[in-house]
């Protein structure tokens, strides 16, 4: 029709309207790869390794990442918890990312990222290797029966460090609870309520508990939470070199990208669709 009628709007319309189906076609794809518990909502957790500043720097610019990625979903971000580095960067973050299939879409990004650069915070300009862990974690909900019973668990409260003003700082309002079966171990410390820290922490912790159940019901592959590789060198998932050359890569599936900006802004569709088609593929065979 556009092509007998020769009008630029209607050309222009259909051009648009390709781009979107093309996006929908795309998306429609990967959620064949999803089961049911792919859809829920994800936790997910950054902690820079060993490094001090320049790892906790790492780690906030993962942070910046994964919020960009998700405003260009449209999925709604919230902080669950936040504990700032000493002079720069973050120690441990803490986000609950809402949106269509947000867990099985992030739960690729599930393990050690690597950055190559020169350091900002070295007066020398050397080169830097630092790390951060990423853990991705399906929200149970209120729909979901986790129980967990209080003779497991231990909770410990103390006060909040950091930005959060004097009410914050001064009281015992920060929560740390420990599921001693599991030794799992979460906290909270953002709101200035004792009460929502606790309700805060143990929506994590369900969420952890969940994700440990179904790794269990479903023989996935990925290791548990407390048998993780540690944070460091060989255990990589992805690098992103910023110098002597520019390239990201993930190291499971070969997937690379020339442009670190792009990427560090959020452009993540790249990696996150090669994993899953390489697993689709790979669960065929």
């Amino acid at each position: 029709m556009a092509k007998d009628d020769g009008s630029p709007e209607i050309l222009d319309a259909l051009a648009e309207q390709i781009g979107t189906l093309r996006t929908e076609l795309a998306d429609a794809e990967l959620a064949a790869f999803f089961g049911p518990e792919d859809n829920a909502d994800a936790i997910l957790e950054i902690h820079p390794g060993a490094g001090g500043t320049e790892a906790q720097d790492w780690a906030e610019m993962l942070l910046r990442m994964y919020r960009r990625w998700a405003e260009r979903k449209r999925f709604d971000v919230k902080m669950l918890d936040f504990l700032p580095g000493d002079e720069a960067g973050v120690k441990s973050v803490t986000l609950q990312i809402s949106g269509p299939y947000a867990y099985g879409l992030l739960a690729v990004e599930k393990g050690i990222h690597r950055l190559i650069r020169i350091s900002p915070f070295d007066s020398s300009g050397r080169r830097h290797t630092s790390f951060a862990s990423v853990d991705v974690y399906p929200d149970a909900g209120v729909d979901i029966d986790i129980e967990v019973k209080e003779d497991d668990l231990r909770v410990d409260v103390f006060r909040a460090s950091g930005p959060g003003g004097q009410h914050v700082n001064k009281t015992s309002s920060a929560i740390r609870i420990t599921h001693l079966p599991t030794n799992i171990v979460v906290q909270c410390q953002n709101e200035k309520s004792q009460h929502r820290n606790r309700e805060t922490a143990m929506k994590v912790l369900k969420a952890r508990l969940y994700d440990l159940e179904l790794k269990k019901l479903e023989a996935e592959k990925q290791e548990s939470y407390e048998s993780k590789n540690a944070i460091g060198f060989g255990s990589q998932i992805r690098t992103y070199t910023m110098q002597p050359y520019r390239l990201v890569k993930d190291h499971r599936t070969g997937v690379d990208a020339g442009d670190v900006e792009a990427v560090l802004d959020g452009d993540l569709d790249k990696f996150i669709r090669g994993f899953l088609l390489a697993s689709g593929d790979d669960s065929r065979k």
